[in-house]
């Protein structure tokens, strides 16, 4: 969409994902190639490739993002590991997802969950946090002046760019609604009812 509609190309050297973040965070801290992952197949199967193996009784990390096939077994498994030391990452802190039946549990509210079981803070990697920010500018080889934050989440995807010092263009077609931008208590630095209305050829 964005390289016909806006002639805006994103090869896959330019895409930086909380997944990649998240097994970019673990080569970092060198604990040990052993974790245990909540969440989808993706998710699964990207640590795998990376060379972590699962562990079920005491791994370096447990991974926790969103799984529709959630159990209590699996939540039993984490926290026991977590408790015996296990470094607890969240992949993202978003507490619901919208959908066509309405707003769902997120990711954001499984790690909330395993907090108040084992009473330790996981480290959350997604936006809006400076991890995956961090990492992305690196990534990526772009000044953090030279960067602006798309999105159309206000607590995610604007105060990703609020809290890490980058520009914001809040796009008012998804989560935040328009009826909210003048309430918003940081306010983005461009607001757009649609990206049409944005020219990406301005320099």
């Amino acid at each position: 969409m964005l390289s016909t509609q806006f002639n805006v190309h994103t090869p896959l050297e330019t895409i930086y994902t909380a997944t990649m973040a998240t097994i970019d965070y673990m080569n970092d801290l060198n604990r040990g190639k052993t974790v245990y992952v909540i969440g989808e197949t993706g998710l699964k199967t990207a640590i795998a490739e990376a060379g972590y193996v699962e562990d079920t009784e005491n791994p370096a990390y447990v991974v926790v993002g969103l799984d529709n096939d959630l159990t209590y077994e699996k939540l039993a498994v984490a926290t026991l590991a977590i408790q015996k030391g296990a470094v607890f990452i969240g992949t993202n802190p978003d507490l619901n997802i919208p959908t066509e039946r309405g707003l769902m549990p997120g990711a954001g509210a499984i790690n909330k969950l395993l907090e108040a079981a084992t009473r330790v803070q996981p480290v959350f990697i997604g936006k809006p946090n400076a991890i995956i920010m961090n990492k992305a500018l690196d990534v990526l080889g772009v000044k953090r002046e030279e960067a602006i934050m798309v999105g159309d989440n206000y607590l995610t995807d604007i105060m990703a760019g609020i809290q890490n010092d980058i520009a914001t263009l809040l796009v008012t077609t998804g989560f935040t609604k328009p009826e909210e931008v003048p309430t918003l208590p940081v306010k983005p630095n461009h607001v757009l009812a649609s990206l049409d209305e944005w020219n990406f050829d301005e320099n």
